[in-house]
């Protein structure tokens, strides 16, 4: 017979009153370290703490796992986020968590620390549909590469969360599961595709969660709920396993997607990004993979460029002066900041790029019957969008080829900026969270104090950092007249993803950070 320690048994217990309704659903936000005793009280702590706690015993992983699930049980019916539970697995994992943790035995730095997996990675033996009714009922038959490291972190996965269908838009609607909510205001939206993941933090459902991007995927539901996210530099995070129908199936080598994190707190970033990242398969046998720490250690010696607006996706009055705010702040606080687009950057010309490979990528699952079409369509230079679209996915290899060279250009232009500066401030999307719209994508309009705009002008301010791989740190810094959320995105030199990371951490501390929504 097992003897339990004061300790064990103090833990233990708590855990079983734990498993009783009367428990209080909101919370204070990061309050670890505080003086917090109870498990409710790191409902809205980050992850960094959560896992210290867990360490040494303050809290044991059962009764924040069972907690988030009350939580979930409680809070998602209004929000739609977890649309798929993995609550025994999550149980059974959180009590392997304890037992090993009261030998002194630990399996990474999230052990036991609840988390959430967005509708696109693969989970052995979970329902993954990718938003796509056609795979409804499809059970993954392995664990994607993120999964993989979640898992030897010592993560628990609570369950999946919500996406649009085939990840393609900015909110997080489908045929399956229907739409999410964004937990700031149930009429809006909380971005797609990773608009499930979002909404659950800021809900406080889950620590953490995996994101992807191409199109802005992780950064505006980052900015749209008031949380942070990150695009990592390319290819420093593996996307096995992402939206991959059949294990059979190989994707292109990636141009323009990545796989990055989600969280509450910008250093949830960086321990995500260490957990995350490095080398996958063949290339792990290669090389070991260490990201440079951050270029700047004072807020006061970091050098920023900035921009708040442009005429060829302005801004709209409500997001500007938030981030009008953050640059004054940043400035009275001592760092050193330039107005404009960096040296030798052609926005147009970059955005033009960008939506062509964006197209270009589509063209690797276009039917052979359908590419026939568009490279007839593609003799037509007319100058519209579906001209563009079909010289996108069935031109010349030579178009596409030219299209590359045009990226690498770019990617330079950036690095010679960042060879005087540190990193470059913008606006995430030029509206906050806007109202549920799901007519087709041509008839879908945006309402600003300025008036209507399109909805695609959302890919404008996420073009950037995807067109030339370079990382970018949404964070937020405040809130509109009407309460909405606002992220400003860090784009930070090339594979030193720390610097774009910790300048969010300085503008935490500058600005205050998350703060959740009322009512959670």
């Amino acid at each position: 017979m097992n003897i339990l320690s004061r300790r064990e048994f103090i833990i233990r217990s708590a855990a079983l009153s734990a498993a009783f309704p009367f428990v209080k659903l909101s919370a204070k936000a990061d309050p670890a370290g505080k003086g917090a005793r109870n498990v409710e009280d790191y409902v809205f702590s980050s992850a960094v703490d959560v896992a210290q706690a867990i360490r040494r015993g303050d809290i044991s992983s059962l009764e924040l796992t069972e907690l988030m699930f009350r939580r979930i049980d409680a809070i998602n019916p209004q929000i739609n986020a977890v649309v798929t539970l993995m609550r025994e697995e999550a149980l059974a994992r959180a009590r392997e968590a304890d037992v090993a943790r009261a030998k002194g035995k630990f399996s990474g730095p999230l052990h036991g620390v609840p988390v959430t997996v967005k509708d696109a990675f693969d989970i052995k033996g979970v329902r993954i549909t990718y938003g796509m009714p056609a795979f409804k009922d499809h059970i993954a038959t392995r664990d994607a590469a993120v999964v993989e490291r979640l898992r030897r972190a010592g993560a628990v996965l609570l369950g999946v969360t919500n996406v649009p269908f085939m990840l393609n838009d900015h909110q997080s609607y489908n045929d399956i599961f229907g739409q999410t909510n964004n937990p700031w205001d149930l009429t809006r939206t909380p971005g797609g595709s990773t608009g499930g993941g979002a909404a659950a933090l800021a809900a406080g459902l889950g620590y953490l969660t995996p994101g992807s991007d191409i199109g802005g995927s992780i950064r505006c539901p980052a900015h749209f709920c008031g949380v942070c996210g990150h695009k990592p530099t390319l290819n420093v995070v593996p996307t096995r396993g992402h939206m991959q129908f059949s294990p059979d199936d190989f994707d292109p080598p990636n141009y323009l997607a990545v796989a990055g994190p989600l969280a509450r707190y910008a250093k949830d970033l960086r321990l995500a990004l260490e957990v995350l990242g490095g080398p996958d398969g063949d290339e792990a046998v290669a090389y070991n993979w260490k990201l440079p720490s951050p270029r700047q250690r004072h807020l006061k010696d970091y050098r920023l460029g900035y921009l708040l607006d442009d005429k060829l996706c302005p801004v709209s009055s409500d997001v500007r002066a938030m981030l009008a705010d953050a640059v004054t702040a940043l400035r009275n606080a001592g760092a050193t900041l330039t107005e404009g687009w960096p040296e030798g950057v052609d926005p147009e010309g970059e955005y033009h790029n960008f939506f062509f490979l964006l197209q270009a990528t589509f063209a690797f699952e276009t039917r052979e019957e359908k590419l026939a079409e568009l490279r007839d369509r593609a003799k037509k230079q007319d100058g519209t969008w579906e001209y563009f679209n079909a010289l996108a996915q069935a031109g010349p290899h030579k178009t596409f080829i030219d299209a590359q060279s045009k990226q690498m250009k770019a990617r330079a232009n950036w690095q010679d900026f960042f060879r005087t500066h540190d990193a470059f401030l913008l606006p995430t999307a030029f509206v906050p969270a806007f109202k549920h719209d799901h007519r087709p994508w041509k008839e879908r309009i945006l309402e600003t104090p300025e008036g209507p705009r399109r909805y695609g002008d959302l890919l404008f301010w996420i073009s950037f950092a995807t067109h030339t791989g370079h990382p970018a740190t949404v964070v937020p810094v405040g809130l509109t007249k009407e309460g909405l959320p606002v992220g400003a995105q860090i784009i930070g030199p090339y594979l030193e993803d720390d610097t774009s990371i910790d300048l969010a951490m300085k503008i935490e501390e500058l600005l205050g950070g998350f703060h959740p929504p009322k009512g959670y």
